[in-house]
């Protein structure tokens, strides 16, 4: 059955159909660890200490200080039920979002009437006003720097040009009306606008919208150059539903939102306005974060002055653990479709797939399934490396394995390593590039000859048989038949 999804609720009431993709629980729930702690048995999966796995998407009933919220987990956490939800094969999705980028519908402004995300507000000069309250926000571990908004949608405006753009930062609960926001240095269009604002001496209006279309939260995970500044990610997430993202004008600000968002908070980024993102439990630490590490607590973020929040009755909270299988697919799949177009431009029809793979958080690997067709295509897949390398800057690892090989079964990945690669034959070096700041290695006190915090030594496992060689490496050749003539079950 094919799902028709345009908002959070529509996903879960598709997912309530399908065995074993969805689960539900009234016992009572302490947001402070607990939800994060609890699905980190049940489905994370990803880069989580084990014991962990991949399993269903989990909804909270019962919140303890949130009397009539929900909060659900794990939405993504399964490339499968991201496949489901956007009625496309798992090994497609890279390729549906490539084809989805190329083919842009933007998004729409709705009459304020259609707002079901405007069904409750609260404005923040109202007495007893506090998002802590409001928001059932959970910490993933009881050492987290506070309450975290994981999937809150971040919607703002180029304050020159009007563009707009939506992406996804790490936002910590502070005070009553406070938020701090993270940006990764250099990776994030927001960042572009905020900057902008600041040497103007001007907030930058910024709405986030929380409980989405899955499309929504796929797309706005695109990154340069595959999305350049000027591009808005909701429009990807129009053309993979073939109809507009809808959008409603704020009550506060003069910004726009998500229309059928569960919540929706209200707020400027002051200008030069910065606090310690452990300000209020001084733990040191930050959350965990894709890698599978917990970061340290930054000193100086900026921060966000709310101006309302509203909601929808009976509101969904959707959080995701840093890193869970759900950030893997996140981050993972647009970077696929990103290493797809740059390869396609360059080499049609050699590139067979790319999987990002979970032990690398969806972002420091890569494997890449390549055809060589002719005697003249060798040497071009370590092209289609680089060619990753320049379309995913953070990318770190890239195995090239052959159009035999599944990219996405790490046996059979690991089953090339060990039967087509020798490690001084085929391994290239690309020493002193710019890559990701979270990776522990990356950091001039794992290796004192680094220039940079986030230099790394990008590497590529070419895992292909030569040309000249395919016929000593062919794969032992089985009978093609239908096995359920005998076992109908299976």
């Amino acid at each position: 059955m094919l799902a028709d999804i345009r908002s959070l609720r529509d996903a879960v009431e598709y997912l309530k159909t399908v065995p074993g993709e969805y689960a539900e629980t009234d016992v009572a729930v302490k947001p402070h660890a607990e939800i994060s702690g609890i699905y980190r048995y049940v489905g994370a999966g990803g880069t989580v200490k084990r014991p962990t796995k991949k399993g269903p998407a989990v909804m909270f009933n019962n919140v303890e200080g949130h009397e009539g919220a929900r909060v659900l987990i794990g939405l993504l956490a399964s490339r499968e039920r991201v496949g489901m939800m956007l009625n496309e094969k798992p090994e497609r999705l890279g390729f549906l979002l490539n084809e989805a980028v190329q083919n842009p519908v933007q998004p729409a402004v709705v009459a304020s009437e259609k707002a079901v995300c405007q069904e409750v507000v609260h404005y923040a000069d109202e007495e007893g006003f506090d998002i802590r309250k409001l928001l059932p926000a959970p910490t993933n571990t009881p050492e987290d720097a506070g309450p975290y908004i994981t999937m809150g949608m971040c919607y703002a405006s180029d304050p020159e040009t009007g563009d707009s753009d939506i992406t996804i930062h790490r936002l910590c609960l502070q005070t009553r009306d406070t938020i701090s926001m993270y940006f990764v240095p250099g990776a994030r269009h927001l960042g572009v606008f905020r900057e902008k604002a600041e040497r103007r001496g001007e907030p930058l209006p910024i709405s986030i919208s929380i409980g989405v279309d899955p499309a929504i939260e796929i797309a706005a995970c695109f990154e340069p150059p595959t999305t350049p500044l000027g591009y808005n990610e909701l429009s990807v997430a129009g053309a993979i539903r073939r109809q507009p993202v809808e959008l409603a004008p704020c009550l506060t600000i003069p910004e726009k939102c998500i229309a059928n968002a569960e919540y929706v908070i209200e707020g400027e980024l002051i200008p030069d306005s910065y606090v310690r993102e452990d300000m209020t439990t001084n733990s040191g630490k930050a959350m965990p974060e894709f890698p599978g590490y917990t970061g340290s607590a930054n000193p100086s973020v900026p921060l966000i002055r709310v101006k309302a929040v509203t909601h929808r009755r009976n509101p969904i909270m959707q959080t995701c653990i840093g890193p869970s299988e759900e950030h893997v697919n996140m981050a993972g799949i647009p970077t696929e479709a990103s290493i797809i177009q740059m390869v396609e431009k360059a080499m049609p029809g050699r590139l067979k797939n790319v999987y990002c793979h979970s032990s690398g958080g969806g972002k420091y690997m890569a494997i890449m399934q390549f055809e060589k067709k002719q005697p003249s295509d060798e040497g071009r897949q370590r092209q289609a490396a680089l060619l990753a390398f320049a379309a995913f800057a953070e990318l770190k690892h890239i195995i090239l394995v052959d159009e035999d090989v599944d990219p996405f079964d790490l046996s059979d990945v690991i089953w090339a390593l060990n039967t087509r690669y020798q490690g001084d034959v085929d391994t290239i070096f690309i020493p002193g590039v710019r890559c990701h700041p979270l990776d522990p290695t990356q950091r001039m006190e794992y290796n004192i000859n680094l220039r940079d915090n986030g230099i790394s030594c990008k590497t590529i496992f070419d895992c292909t048989v030569p040309f000249t060689q395919k016929a000593r490496f062919e794969r032992s050749k089985f009978l093609e038949l239908d096995y359920k003539k005998w076992l109908p079950d299976l």
